[in-house]
């Protein structure tokens, strides 16, 4: 295997680690790492059947925890969501996209750090406006989770709680984008061969961040949710304009 593929496959076992400690999947920091390495809507495509298994390895490992009534709230509108983005993702300018979202992000997590015991209102209007925003961002530029992070974390979840439930809305996201994908042709013949490590990638990395999060308090948690949206925004936004 050439030396680049183990360079990718390292910082996606990274990204999942941080994605699966953070809450709201490895979308965020993968999609930037994949973008080294391939095209761009070949990136939509790997990101989408990465995060399948992702999902599928968080539900398995904290499966205990998900709200149904919160993942049902957030979810159905993601889902629909994230269909109409990934159908989009062929036309629309991706970078200015990118970069919108990443602005909001910053703002809308200083906002929560800066009012960390005033959180946002715990109603349905929320999570339906968090699915929306999250499922068309992920559908159309590969990532929404960090959207759905902060729509999470205005509910005070326990930690458990917030993943399994991520995952569980994620899961429904990802096997959604990734049939559009399909169609679109963003899935080429060499990812076939790149599934098996990345399926094993994913249990790997969503295990360590498990382990990771069982000696992480509640607050430190939320603090790390909100630092790496921070983060990873911030670095996008300086690549944007080098």
């Amino acid at each position: 295997m050439e030396e680049k593929y183990w360079l990718f496959y390292l910082l996606a076992l990274v990204a999942e680690i941080i994605g699966t400690v953070s809450g709201f999947g490895s979308s965020i920091l993968f999609v930037p790492v994949a973008a080294l390495f391939f095209d761009f809507h070949e990136v939509l495509g790997i990101t989408a059947l990465f995060h399948v298994f992702s999902n599928i390895s968080k539900i398995f490992l904290f499966h205990k925890g998900i709200n149904k009534k919160i993942g049902f709230t957030l979810g159905i509108p993601a889902v629909i969501s994230v269909a109409i983005g990934a159908l989009l993702s062929k036309y629309v300018p991706q970078k200015e996209l990118e970069l919108g979202m990443c602005i909001v992000l910053v703002l809308v997590s200083i906002y929560l750090i800066k009012n960390f015991d005033k959180p946002l209102l715990q109603n349905n209007k929320n999570l339906i406006s968090g699915g929306i925003a999250s499922g068309f961002l992920a559908g159309i530029i590969g990532t929404g989770g960090a959207i759905r992070g902060i729509a999470l974390t205005a509910f005070n979840l326990p930690k458990d709680i917030f993943i399994a439930t991520s995952s569980m809305i994620d899961l429904g996201v990802d096997s959604t984008r990734a049939v559009i994908y399909f169609f679109n042709g963003f899935m080429q013949e060499k990812f076939i061969w790149m599934l098996p490590p990345l399926i094993v990638i994913s249990f790997l990395g969503s295990w360590l961040g498990k382990q990771i999060l069982k000696k992480t308090s509640e607050k430190l948690f939320r603090y790390i949710v909100l630092g790496v949206i921070i983060v990873t925004s911030m670095v996008q936004i300086t690549k944007y304009f080098l």
